[in-house]
């Protein structure tokens, strides 16, 4: 059972929380990893994060953006004319040419929003546009740690087959030595031997299986987390016991308000509410305050432009109020409320959604648990038959055909163990996922 005990520890290591320490891990260079740094390198390497890090900053931009138009606005044009032909007015009846040849200005303008409802819109939906942000980002890390996590686990079971073949090979060695004396003696015919030699050249051969699908399965890893190809990332074992870890209560009930598609869209319905309230403004005058100063030169001599200046100056207060567009406000506010009413209803369609998921992932959880649990036992169960007639063999109780099929039982249990035990490690994120208690964190 040492050997049991031992690669049941190897699983045991993937199975601590993703808010437990973790050590600062290499960018291209992890020998032994645990899901924990597994977990964090993906966090902060994985393009999907790093893209969605960079959504969260644009948006944050975006927001001083809008903002920025509450502060005053400096402006200066500035221009330079040469009148091929000056302009010509009729005064009094005759025909006079006004003006001058050549002129220049530079105007300084300084503008201030008093009352603007599109700058009050973004004042007031800024809160909520970084709320969304983080919430995207959020989304996406739970996707990241359980692509992650069922990755990592699918690579430690397949370590753990892989262990098992050594050890099955082992045993099979010894058998075709023992097999191969005794026909050497003249004790049995050559149909043990052979028997052992088929068994031996299968068990290589799952092996070799195993082994390649092993790296395939480290690349999906790397993959997800975002690790280069071209490095070594190996997953690390621990003593944790799993039994201790790959329950969870099948008391706990779904809660809409823990799942970040649910927050998502409440998030969506505040600023379809702060739309409303805008389109409702929309009889609001906009109230701007401005003031200019302008540096004016005429001369009819270009060389002697710039020697006077004509100055001026002014002051005002600008308002715009709409009296009749159509009823272009009515309309926007019935467009406002009804796309507040189908975010209602995407809410009540992703409740039937979550109700759905978390059922199918809750059966699916328990029935992999207590298949799970079934074949731990009969994996026990073949290893006692096997030891048993092992035993019996070597006393010249039972034919070397039994101990070939107790040998093939014990790994063909060892093997469903694992792969039971990964399928219900699967299941528990899945139903970790619909629970909404499936949380990133970098720690």
């Amino acid at each position: 059972m040492k050997r049991v005990i031992y690669l049941t520890a190897m699983l045991g290591a993937g199975l601590v929380s993703t808010s437990s320490s973790a050590q600062q891990v290499s960018d291209s260079v992890m020998p032994k990893a645990s899901l924990q740094d597994c977990i964090q390198y993906a966090l902060i390497h994985q393009p999907v994060m790093k893209q969605t890090l960079l959504d969260q900053e644009i948006a944050e931009h975006t927001i001083k953006s809008k903002l920025a138009d509450w502060y005053p606005q400096l402006n200066l044009a500035a221009g330079l004319n040469h009148y091929l032909k000056l302009q010509t007015s009729y005064f009094n009846g005759a025909a006079i040419t006004t003006g001058v040849t050549n002129t220049s200005s530079a105007a300084f303008t300084l503008t201030q929003n008093l009352f603007n409802r599109d700058v009050l819109l973004a004042s007031r939906t800024a809160k909520v546009v970084r709320q969304q942000a983080v919430q995207n980002t959020t989304s996406n890390q739970i996707d990241v740690v359980s692509n992650v996590s069922k990755a990592y686990y699918d690579m430690l079971l397949t370590k753990a087959q892989v262990a098992v073949l050594d050890e099955d090979i082992v045993r099979l060695e010894r058998s075709l030595k023992d097999a191969y004396n005794q026909y050497q003696s003249g004790i049995v015919d050559k149909t043990d031997y052979k028997r052992a030699t088929i068994s031996l050249n299968n068990a290589k051969a799952q092996k070799k299986t195993g082994e390649e699908s092993l790296k395939a399965k480290n690349a999906l890893l790397k993959q997800y987390m975002g690790f280069p190809a071209d490095s070594v990332l190996d997953v690390k074992y621990d003593t944790i016991q799993i039994a201790q870890s790959i329950q969870l209560d099948t008391n706990t009930t779904v809660t809409y308000q823990n799942r970040i598609e649910y927050q998502l869209l409440q998030t969506q319905r505040s600023l379809l509410e702060a739309e409303l309230r805008y389109n409702k403004w929309a009889y609001l005058p906009t109230v701007s305050a401005s003031g200019s100063y302008t540096f004016a030169y005429f001369n009819k001599d270009f060389g002697k432009l710039y020697n006077n200046n004509y100055p001026n100056s002014l002051v005002g207060l600008t308002v715009s109020m709409p009296i009749f567009q159509g009823f272009k406000r009515t309309h926007n506010i019935k467009i406002a409320e009804l796309n507040i009413k189908r975010t209602d209803w995407d809410v009540e369609s992703l409740k039937q959604q979550i109700n759905t998921q978390y059922t199918q992932a809750m059966a699916s959880y328990k029935s992999n648990l207590n298949e799970y649990f079934v074949l731990r036992e009969n994996m026990d169960l073949a290893k006692e038959v096997y030891n048993l007639i092992d035993l019996q063999y070597r006393e010249g109780i039972k034919t070397y055909l039994e101990v070939i099929t107790a040998q093939t039982d014990l790994r063909s249990a060892e093997l469903n163990y694992y792969n039971a035990m990964y399928t219900v490690l699967s299941s528990k994120i899945d139903l970790e996922v619909a629970l909404g208690t499936l949380t990133p964190s970098i720690q």
